[in-house]
């Protein structure tokens, strides 16, 4: 695993509430896009529910960093799109259960007009470093 610096608040910049202004690292770079509230059969969960949407959004994107031999500790920055922000509660919820909240990624929340399927509320994106193998088996 490669080790994450996380700058909660750099000199001259008011501290965030529940994100890093800045977070490095060195590794191989994953980039996962965005997810939506979908099951494993492309099925909507949590229709008009924005906590059950980014539980199952915060579910995707533990699978899909999985895949590529990451974690949600790996994690330098995710994007929230919403369909209102009042559901940022709700997604900040199913975020503090899957991160390190002293160690929290940088982060942006945009409110957009609509996502591609009307029943959608909520879309994350991530980008993760992870530590470079160096190829042994042992």
């Amino acid at each position: 695993m490669t080790e994450l610096t996380h700058l909660r608040a750099p000199d001259g910049v008011a501290p965030g509430n529940g994100y890093s202004h800045v977070v490095w690292g060195t590794g191989r770079f994953v980039a996962v896009s965005g997810q939506c509230a979908f099951d494993a059969d492309g099925k909507v969960v949590g229709e008009g529910d924005p906590a059950a949407q980014a539980r199952q959004v915060f579910e995707n994107l533990r699978l899909c960093l999985a895949a590529a031999g990451a974690g949600f500790a790996d994690v330098v920055k995710l994007t929230y799109f919403v369909t209102d922000v009042a559901h940022l509660p709700a997604v900040r919820e199913a975020r503090d259960a899957v991160i390190d909240t002293t160690r929290p990624p940088a982060s942006s929340a945009v409110q957009v007009a609509a996502l591609f399927r009307p029943e959608l509320l909520v879309e994350i994106e991530a980008f993760a470093i992870v530590g470079e193998t160096d190829g042994s088996t042992d």
